[in-house]
């Protein structure tokens, strides 16, 4: 059985309001009672429940993280970020994956209501915001990560995905490729939605350039293997000649794809760029050009405009901030 609170005050020989105030205020108490009820404390094996105690108080000491996809790497250095930030202040970080599904996205927000956090971080896995609303209203303030929704009130993090789109494309255009093809993720995040638009942009200032959208149900390497198989099935004069892929997963399974499964060569016959430049694209077998996402940075910067937000909800700091990308170049374009 636990060691209670009045466990320890009966072995000290003091009330449990002493207790509490050894562990919570020991400046006021005298320091041969602190020396007694620690040692109490110590023989007893007594652990303090911080828990119930910041739940008693209205909050406790954690922030929710929702993201898309907690397999991405992306997304974990994105955690990464958070967490170091917030133990600055002594908080930890609840991580929720949706799935990149918005019931599942729900009911996280319902357990990190009931768990009362601090706040919010959430990657939306659309951009209805009714349950964040929601739970803005009732006390708890949401940052998103990796998105803005211009209008809907929300502090951001997020990076330039449509100038991120135009950097990839604008890359590929300029190694003289004029076919290309932009592997999509679900048209319904709002990154990938971005990111397309950018691609054609660039498309669009560069006469007899065409590009062609390759969908897929994911972003994952099994999808992009899956659309490495399609464009290998096609003969020579359809496929393209170039792909930019919607983030890294997919632009490695295709990679994995058309250098393990076929006789084309990457950059030679196509020259391939992802998107996020998580840690492995530099080692993969031919290393990936990618546009760079700084993304711890955008956990750290996260965490401290919700703490911002905490201590001065009407303060004079930005709301929304948003970091530019960075074309990386490897030997997936530059062959």
């Amino acid at each position: 059985m636990a060691v209670s609170v009045r466990d320890v005050a009966a072995a000290a020989g003091v009330s449990v309001g002493t207790v509490s105030n050894v562990l919570n205020r020991p400046d006021k108490v005298a320091e041969d009672t602190v020396e007694r009820v620690r040692d109490a404390i110590e023989r007893l094996g007594f652990v303090r429940n911080d828990a119930a105690r910041q739940l008693r108080a209205g909050r406790s000491r954690s922030i929710g993280l929702i993201v898309l996809d907690a397999g991405n790497p992306f997304f974990g250095d994105v955690a990464r970020g958070a967490e170091a930030r917030a133990d600055e202040d002594r908080l930890s970080v609840l991580l929720g994956n949706s799935d990149e599904d918005a019931a599942r996205e729900s009911s996280y927000l319902d357990l990190f209501r009931e768990q009362r956090v601090n706040g919010v971080l959430i990657t939306p896995a659309s951009d209805d915001v009714t349950g964040l609303r929601r739970l803005a209203d009732a006390g708890t303030p949401v940052v998103l990560v990796d998105h803005e929704i211009p209008g809907s009130g929300f502090c951001s993090v997020s990076v330039d995905d449509v100038e991120g789109g135009y950097l990839a494309t604008q890359h590929l255009l300029d190694i003289g490729r004029r076919r290309i093809a932009f592997l999509a993720g679900p048209s319904s995040i709002a990154q990938v939605a971005n990111r397309l638009e950018g691609a054609r942009r660039a498309v669009d200032e560069v006469p007899g350039a065409a590009l062609e959208v390759i969908e897929a149900d994911a972003l994952s390497v099994l999808n992009g293997r899956e659309a490495g198989d399609a464009v290998l099935g096609r003969a020579a004069a359809d496929r393209p000649d170039a792909v930019f892929a919607a983030n890294d997963l997919l632009a490695v399974g295709l990679l994995q794809a058309l250098t393990m499964r076929g006789s084309l060569r990457v950059p030679e016959d196509i020259a391939l760029i992802g998107y996020d430049d998580i840690d492995f694209a530099s080692a993969t077998v031919v290393p990936l050009t990618s546009i760079r996402q700084p993304a711890r940075l955008i956990g750290h910067t996260a965490v401290d405009l919700l703490l911002r937000s905490i201590d001065d909800p009407d303060g004079d700091y930005e709301r929304n901030v948003r970091f530019r990308p960075e074309l990386v170049v490897r030997a997936s374009t530059s062959g």
